[in-house]
C-alpha cells in the first residue's frame, strides 16, 4: 500500500531552521535539538552537498552526527552545481519524507538563497541578459512595430496590457521569453503563485561577537589544514583531470588557496591567512543577507552555554508548532 506524503502546507507545524555564518556552531546545536525533538537534520548549505569534500566544507562528521540522522549532504557530484530552485524541492521532499516518519525535520545552514529559495520560493526563469537585451533595445529603436507584433504572436494575453510606446516593458518581456522560453504572463502567473510554495519555517539565527567568531574560524581553518585537507583538494583534482569534466565546487573559499599553494604561487602561511580573511569576509555576508529575512528568533550566543540554548530553543518551537 502506498503511504501518502503530507501536504507541507496543510502542517500547522513549521520546519525549525538553525542558521548563521559559517563556524558559530550550528552543527552541534542541531544535533542537540534533533536529540530532543525526535529530530532529523537536513543540510542547508550550498558546499556541503557535495561528495569528495567533507573537510573543507565542514560536512558533519559521523562523531559530531552522533547517532542522528543527517540528510543532503555529500550526495552531489562536484562536477554538477545545483540550483537554489532545485535544491529547495529537494529539502521539501525530504521534510515531508521525514514528517511521515513521525519525525521532526531540522533545516541546518548558512546559505541564504537557499533560505530564500525554500521560504519564498525563486522562479528559475527569472533571469537578465544584458547582451540579449541590448540586442532587443536596438531592434526596438530600429522597428517597435515588429517587437510588438511578435509579442503578440508569443503571449497576446501579456500584449493587451503593454503598449508600444512602453519600450522597457516589451524589451523585458521579449527577454524573459527568449532566455525562459516562458510566456511573460506565465512567468508573472508563477512570481505571484510561489508563495504558496513556500516552506513553513520557524527560523533561529545564531549571533555570534565578531571577535569570537573570527577566532573560531582561524581555530577551524587550522584544523581543517591540518586534518588533510591539502589531500582532499589533490585527489579533487586528479579526479577533475581523470573525468575530463569541470569541478565549479573547486572555486569555493579554501579550495582555490590551497590549488594556488599546490602551484607554487602561495606558502602555507599566505593560503592560511587568505582562507581565513576570505572566510572572514564570507561570514559578514551571510550576516548581511540574513538581516534582510524574516527571523523568528535571534539567539546571542556569547550569553548562554549550549545546553541551556538548546532547552530554550526546544521549548519554544514546542510552544509555537
Amino acid at each position: 500500500a502506498k503511504t501518502s506524503m503530507p501536504n507541507l502546507n496543510a502542517v500547522m507545524k513549521k520546519i525549525l531552521t538553525i542558521i548563521g555564518p559559517t563556524s558559530c556552531g550550528k552543527t552541534a546545536l542541531s544535533v542537540d535539538l534533533a536529540k530532543n525533538l525526535n529530530g532529523e537534520v537536513v543540510g542547508l548549505d550550498s558546499r556541503q552537498i557535495y561528495k569528495g569534500m567533507p573537510i573543507g566544507t565542514a560536512q558533519p562528521s559521523i562523531e559530531e552526527m552522533d547517532g542522528v540522522p543527517h540528510h543532503l549532504f555529500g550526495f552531489q557530484n562536484p562536477s554538477e552545481p545545483i540550483s537554489a530552485g532545485r535544491y529547495a524541492d529537494r529539502v521539501k521532499k525530504t521534510c515531508k519524507e521525514i514528517l511521515s516518519r513521525e519525525k521532526t525535520p531540522i533545516l541546518c545552514g548558512g546559505a541564504g538563497l537557499y533560505f530564500r529559495a525554500l521560504t519564498k520560493g525563486i522562479f528559475e526563469g527569472s533571469v537578465s541578459n544584458i547582451p540579449m537585451r541590448d540586442r532587443l533595445e536596438q531592434a526596438y529603436e530600429d522597428d517597435p512595430v515588429i517587437l510588438y507584433e511578435r509579442l503578440k504572436a508569443i503571449d497576446p494575453e501579456y500584449a493587451e496590457i503593454v503598449h508600444l510606446n512602453n519600450k522597457k516593458r516589451l524589451v523585458r518581456a521579449l527577454e524573459i521569453f527568449e532566455a525562459t522560453g516562458v510566456a511573460p504572463s506565465e512567468h508573472f502567473h508563477r512570481q505571484k503563485n510561489q508563495d504558496l510554495d513556500a516552506l513553513p519555517v520557524f527560523s533561529v539565527f545564531l549571533k555570534l561577537g565578531r571577535s569570537i567568531l573570527i577566532e573560531r574560524i582561524e581555530k577551524r581553518t587550522k584544523e581543517m589544514l591540518a586534518n588533510a585537507w591539502i589531500e582532499e583538494v589533490k585527489n579533487l583534482l586528479s579526479q577533475q583531470a581523470e573525468s575530463g569534466l569541470k569541478f565549479p565546487a573547486l572555486n569555493s573559499i579554501g579550495y582555490r588557496q590551497i590549488q594556488a599553494h599546490l602551484l607554487g604561487e602561495m606558502t602555507y602561511k599566505e593560503m592560511e591567512e587568505d582562507i581565513v580573511i576570505r572566510t572572514r569576509q564570507f561570514a559578514r555576508r551571510q550576516v548581511q543577507w540574513f538581516r534582510k529575512e524574516h527571523i523568528d528568533l535571534i539567539v546571542e550566543l556569547d550569553y548562554l552555554d549550549r545546553t541551556k540554548i538548546s532547552k530554550i530553543i526546544t521549548e519554544l518551537y514546542q510552544s509555537v508548532s
